[in-house]
Formats: structure tokens, C-alpha cells, sequence
């Protein structure tokens, strides 16, 4: 673990071992952190919080340039760390660890861009404004399938706006997060950024109980979520929570089906379709149904499933045995029902070890199937047809969820009448799950709360505070007693 700027045991006499997903090897082993772990991190944090929230912001702003260069000084290293470690081929953790070098860079910056804001008084004697000030120690909460992406949406600007924190990797891929901190943040004042290894109940529900943190940001599923946000109501904290989804892709009627298809195959399988924005649920026009399925099915016949470190893998292994279990089940579902798999559908023979699943295409699915109305969080892609397009929107928003959705069209009618009436935090307009340092990212209805990225990132890790201060200290015709002079 990583506790007051350095490598520890802690109080852990256990450890876990850590699984390749594409091979089931077991890579290393982390410690089984517990709740005194928990106590000694946020001890820390709370010690280092005031040194740091007094920091000057260009101060703070260089150590966060100085901690994404170190990143980038390790980079190949955390990208085959985390290929080993969780699964995606290279080119998508190539990408992760430079969005996440980034995004240090850009709060950084955004982090000593403002302090408040000056507001116009109600007299001339008065001055008001307003402090943004940080909220103290925050627990991050993070989850396996982006390791380092979603810390950094978390971390940087919590440390930018001078908060410090205590960070509960996933069980399932603590090294990469370990090795980050390790490389990156050895030059920051001990307790600013600590490290508690372990599993959700003995160490991330002590971090969530512990009087001494006052916000929580979390990404997971909705059920984790729910039960944060029963732990953490009795003591008012802030809470960041970015959680399930089930996002819907409708293809208009006058989309190039080559270019849509490539687009949904992106959205659909990206880290084998391990992703809180994937495309779960696409939406033809009935005129293109058919081409469309036949181009689709066509093109995801080719693409090469694989270890990740692999060249040439287009698509790696699932997590674990139970995620990939769920899939099954979700397909068993959809085909009992009356569904067809026109690709793939099951396990892949070619390989003897890993959470391999086939890339799987799937026609005549309804929303009474479990493929169309809960998170799968395969690589599955179910296809189903509808008439016009104010059916497509309903469909789309015919979910507890509303993370992200995604339209392959160039109608502009069309388009404005999707981005006005899904019920969704992103919307993607032929360009599904590309992300923008300053767009503010987070969901709708029982995605989650708050935003992360952006200025709206910023803010949900500072509190605000009104000063209201008259310079002239006179007495008020307004204070007591009424109806006699002063």
C-alpha cells in the first residue's frame, strides 16, 4: 500500500493475488488492506490537508505538471503493466495513460484558474464574494475496467483544488494504480495522495464510515452505489457518483452503414465492451435492417480476439469468470426469448486459458429481454428495428438509466430533436464514447450524481462560502429595538 509517502504493509497479514485475465496466471499479489489501514491512511490525509489546501495554487499547479511527466517517463511500463493486468489490448491503454498524463496537465491548470468569484454588493459599503475551498480528505473509490483514467477524473481535481485524498483501488487491478502513485507522486508532501489495497467491505466501507472524510467519489454499479449512499447520509457527506448504464445507439435512416457500423462495432466491443458507456442497446431504422445487420455481422466476424499484449488483438479477454458468466446469461435470455446470434454467442475455442467471449451480434431482441433492459457489460451488440423516429427516442429512453446515448445521422432534424429529448448525460452525435478534457461527463435519472472533466469536475470537489463584509462597521437602522431610534 502507499500510506504517508511510502510503500507499506500496513497492518495487513493477507494479501490477493492478482489475475491475468487473458491467461489466469496470477501476476503479483496485493495486500489484503484493513480497516486500521483505513485509519492510518486518513490520518494521514487529514494531517497533510492543511499544508496543502495552503499551498500556493501555482505551486500545487507545477508538482501536478511535474507528477504527469513522471507518468510519461514510466509510460510504456504502466501500459503493459495494465494490459497484463486488466485486459485491454495496447492501443486502448496506450490511450488510458495519456488521457490519464492529461488530465493532470489540464486541472493543473484549471486548478489555479480561479479561487471564487466577486459578487455586486447591496450597499456601497459592503463588500460580498465568494471562496471556493477545498472539502478535506476525499475517498476515491475506483473501479477496475479504467484504473487509471477514472483516479485521474477523481484525483486531479481533487488535488488541484487543495484537497487530499485516500485512494481504495479495485481488488481486481491494484498494481497499475500502485505503480502510478509510486512513480508519479513521490515528490508531493507525505499524505497528500495515499493507497489502501483491499476489498469493498473491509476497507472502501471503512473509508466511506470514517468521520474524517467528508466526500466520497466513486464509479461502479448501481447497487455499490446505493449502498455508499446509505452508509454515507447519516454524516451529510458529499458524494460523487458516477454508476450503471445501459446505453442506446439509433441509427437513422440515412447513415452510411459502412461508416455506422465501424462507429457501433467502437462503441459496442471497446474493452470487450467493459465499459459504463458502452452501446448495449441499438436502434435500426427498418428500412436498413437487414443491410445493416449483414454489414455488421461481417465486420465483427473480423475482428481478432486475443490476449492484450498481443499484436494485432483487436478485442482481449473479460475480467473475470463471474463477469463473463453474466454475459452467458444475458444471451441464454435474449435466445430463450426468441433472439438470434447471427456472431458469436459463446465462449471461443481457440483458447484454452482467459475470460474470453466471442463478439457477438444479436437480432430480434425485445425490452423484455434482459440483453435490452440490464447492464451486461459484454461484448454483445443486440439490433432491433423500429418505425419512426420518434419510437427510436422512446425506446432509448425506455431505461433506468441515462449515462450516455449515441446517434449515427446527418439530418440535422433529426439530430436536434435527439440531443432535446434523450435523457441522457453525453450525447454522441456520430462519434460514440469520445471524451473532452473540458465537456462535463456523468448521468441522468439512476446513472449517478454530479460531472466529472471540465470546470464541472472542478467544482464538485470544492465547497462554497459567501463572505458578506461591510467596511464601514456602522449600526443598522434595521437592528433592534423596533420603532425607537437608536
Amino acid at each position: 500500500m502507499y500510506i504517508h509517502g511510502k510503500k507499506t504493509q500496513g497492518k495487513a497479514t493477507e494479501s490477493i493475488a492478482v489475475l491475468n485475465p487473458a491467461t489466469e496466471e496470477t501476476l503479483s499479489e496485493a495486500w489484503r488492506g484493513t480497516a486500521a489501514d483505513v485509519e492510518s491512511a486518513v490520518a494521514a490525509a487529514k494531517s497533510a490537508f492543511d499544508g496543502w489546501r495552503k499551498t500556493p495554487a501555482n505551486q500545487r499547479a507545477g508538482m501536478m505538471h511535474q507528477a504527469a511527466s513522471n507518468m510519461r517517463e514510466h509510460h510504456q511500463e504502466l501500459v503493459e503493466l495494465l494490459t497484463r493486468e486488466e485486459g485491454k489490448p495496447i492501443p486502448e491503454n496506450q490511450e488510458e495513460v495519456w488521457w490519464t498524463e492529461e488530465t493532470l496537465d489540464y486541472y493543473a491548470e484549471l486548478g489555479r484558474h480561479q479561487r471564487g468569484l466577486v459578487l455586486p454588493p447591496g450597499d456601497p459599503a459592503q463588500f460580498n464574494f465568494v471562496l471556493e475551498e477545498p472539502w478535506g480528505v476525499v475517498g476515491c473509490i475506483i473501479p477496475w475496467n479504467y484504473p487509471l483514467l477514472l483516479l485521474a477524473w477523481k484525483l486531479a481535481p481533487a488535488l488541484a483544488a487543495g484537497n487530499t485524498v485516500v485512494i481504495k483501488p479495485s481488488e481486481f487491478t491494484p498494481l497499475t494504480t500502485l505503480r502510478m502513485i509510486e512513480v508519479a507522486f513521490d515528490h508531493f508532501p507525505p499524505g497528500v495522495v495515499n493507497v489502501v489495497t483491499g476489498y469493498g467491505v473491509e476497507v472502501g466501507e471503512p473509508l466511506v464510515l470514517h468521520p474524517d472524510v467528508r466526500m466520497i467519489a466513486f464509479t461502479g454499479s448501481l447497487a455499490t452505489g446505493q449502498r455508499i449512499a446509505t452508509l454515507a447520509a447519516p454524516m451529510m457527506k458529499k458524494l460523487h457518483l458516477e454508476l450503471g448504464g445501459k446505453d442506446a445507439m439509433v441509427i437513422g435512416p440515412d447513415v452510411d452503414i459502412k461508416v455506422a457500423t465501424r462507429g457501433l462495432a467502437y462503441s459496442a466491443l471497446l474493452n470487450a465492451g467493459q465499459v459504463c458507456t458502452s452501446t448495449e442497446r441499438v436502434y435500426v431504422h427498418e428500412s436498413l435492417y437487414p443491410q445493416f445487420t449483414e454489414e455488421l455481422a461481417e465486420f465483427v466476424s473480423s475482428l481478432r480476439l486475443g490476449n492484450g499484449m498481443d499484436e494485432g488483438t483487436d478485442i482481449g479477454p473479460m475480467l473475470r469468470g463471474h463477469f463473463r458468466e453474466k454475459v452467458e446469461s444475458h444471451v441464454a435470455d435474449a435466445l430463450k426469448g426468441g433472439a438470434r446470434a447471427v456472431v458469436g454467442g459463446g465462449r471461443p475455442t481457440e483458447f484454452d486459458r482467459g475470460f474470453f467471449y466471442q463478439p457477438t451480434v444479436l437480432v430480434d431482441v425485445n425490452h423484455s429481454m434482459k440483453i435490452m433492459s440490464e447492464e451486461t457489460f459484454g461484448p454483445v451488440i443486440p439490433l432491433m428495428a423500429y418505425k419512426d423516429f420518434d419510437e427510436a427516442i422512446r425506446l432509448a429512453n425506455d431505461s433506468p438509466y441515462g449515462l450516455g446515448a449515441s446517434l449515427m445521422s446527418n439530418d440535422p432534424k433529426l439530430v436536434k430533436r435527439f440531443f432535446e429529448n434523450v435523457q441522457a448525460g453525453t450525447v454522441w452525435i456520430n462519434d460514440p464514447l469520445t471524451d473532452n478534457f473540458a465537456g462535463p461527463f456523468g448521468g441522468m435519472k439512476m446513472s449517478g450524481l454530479g460531472r466529472e472533466l471540465g470546470e464541472a469536475g472542478y467544482q464538485e470537489f470544492v465547497q462554497v462560502k459567501h463572505v458578506h463584509w461591510d467596511m464601514e462597521a456602522q449600526v443598522k437602522e434595521y437592528w433592534y429595538p423596533y420603532g425607537k431610534e437608536g
